[in-house]
């Protein structure tokens, strides 16, 4: 019953932090290209600007997801997840103050450095929590429900979006940020992983006034020992190969996902003239879809076809949808295949659910955060792909005259992914032979 409770405040505060997420990005194309190319539909600065705060993130990312992981293993969830709950305000009331020019690249500075802890990691947190009081058998359908929490977040906070104006926006997204750090200090237990768990992760080295250089010592070595290297990812990478399997389909699906994120928008506003409310419209259906699916069909999906077929056909259908929108023919066709996601939202959650049944108990924060960092590097590097297409195709100067094909070329990408997923087999999880692990 405790765990059940302590669920249903996580719940509470992934739906808070992720309504106040993502409830700006419809309207922060908007922002991006009224401050820097004001009056126009297609503007080259504001791509390669987004795309490469996108390439930084994911270089940061990349260096603290495995990092926060491995911490949260020792420290506990709740004590990592304040980390990136708290810095996600600071940005959001940037923008709530003012939208200028020079507020806006204050914005774009800020967002870069909180976003390196903040992006993947209350994610990555979230399933850790999950996978700590879960049995491995209904693991996958612990972590729908929790993609569907945040996909029903998605949905409340776009459709809120398109009934605010840009200020109020912000500023209620700001109040909703706020809000899920102090729910989720007062409220959220910790999962405990081990015996360890009651050492605080800043040592205080004071008993009554008295420091104790020894001990104090000690502890700053076993912190440093927290710390991922290259031999830890190898021997994660070496658990068995379904885990690097997982992590292949991993980076090719991240690689897709953030160059559709920086690419779609653009491209929408470019070719039919979307704005923000328009982007809210296409983002309700794609939540609304996503929520349904994952709450409901997904747990009766899961028992019968298994994580390995439900996570190929979850790619399958998310190519797809790359692939339409690619070929959009008129305004309503990125609207019909915002449906897609009903099936491509299985993707993200059977992806960790095979990756957290292929180590011990004590080992989820280094497992989720590892293929967090694998998804770190893939906004490094698919910025650098899809940013600079994107601009070319939607540009006077484009080779031959095809909007989309920077979307096309994500869709290929997916293949790939989709491919790996096929030879994905279903195994014996190993993480209950690894108890001991733990000490």
């Amino acid at each position: 019953m405790e765990k059940m409770s302590g669920l249903g405040h996580l719940f509470m505060t992934i739906f808070l932090h992720t309504f106040a997420t993502f409830m700006v990005i419809p309207a922060i194309t908007d922002v991006t290209m009224a401050a820097l190319c004001p009056g126009q539909d297609e503007c080259s600065i504001a791509i390669y600007t987004s795309g490469l705060q996108h390439a930084i993130i994911g270089l940061g990312s990349l260096v603290t997801m495995p990092l926060i992981g491995n911490l949260s293993d020792k420290y506990g969830r709740k004590a990592l997840l304040t980390v990136p709950v708290t810095l996600a305000i600071i940005p959001l009331a940037i923008l709530a103050y003012s939208r200028s020019r020079n507020f806006f690249y204050a914005y774009y500075i800020l967002k870069i450095l909180t976003a390196m802890f903040c992006e993947g990691s209350v994610l990555c947190l979230s399933l850790a929590y999950v996978a700590d009081n879960f049995p491995e058998g209904r693991r996958a359908s612990a972590f729908g429900i929790l993609s569907g929490v945040g996909s029903c977040a998605f949905v409340c906070g776009t459709l809120s979006t398109r009934f605010l104006s840009t200020a109020s926006t912000f500023q209620v997204a700001t109040a909703m940020a706020m809000l899920a750090a102090v729910y989720m200090r007062v409220f959220l237990p910790d999962s405990i992983v081990n015996d360890n768990l009651s050492i605080p992760i800043m040592s205080e080295g004071k008993l009554k006034g008295i420091v104790n250089q020894d001990v104090e010592s000690d502890k700053k070595v076993q912190t440093f020992k927290t710390m991922p290297s290259i031999e830890d990812m190898q021997a994660l990478l070496k658990t068995s190969s379904t885990f690097s399997q997982a992590a292949i389909v991993s980076f090719f699906s991240n690689l897709a996902d953030v160059g559709l994120q920086a690419s779609l928008l653009y491209y929408l506003k470019a070719r039919f003239h979307f704005n923000k409310n328009q982007f809210a419209d296409l983002m309700v259906i794609t939540g609304v879809a996503g929520t349904i699916s994952q709450l409901l069909l997904m747990p009766l999906l899961v028992p019968v076809l298994g994580e390995e077929k439900l996570l190929a056909i979850g790619i399958f259908f998310n190519c797809a949808n790359m692939i339409v929108y690619s070929i959009a023919w008129s305004f309503w066709v990125p609207y019909a295949a915002a449906m897609f996601s009903l099936v491509y939202v299985f993707s993200q959650p059977c992806i960790r659910s095979i990756v957290s049944k292929q180590v011990g108990p004590c080992e989820q924060g280094k497992a989720q955060g590892f293929i967090s960092g694998i998804g770190s590097f893939a906004n490094v590097a698919s910025p650098l792909v899809f940013s600079p297409l994107t601009s070319l195709f939607l540009s006077d100067t484009a080779p031959f005259y095809f909007p989309g094909f920077s979307i096309m070329c994500v869709g290929f990408a997916l293949m790939i992914a989709f491919v790996q997923s096929l030879m994905i087999r279903a195994v014996p999880p190993i993480s209950s032979q690894r108890v001991g692990d733990c000490h």
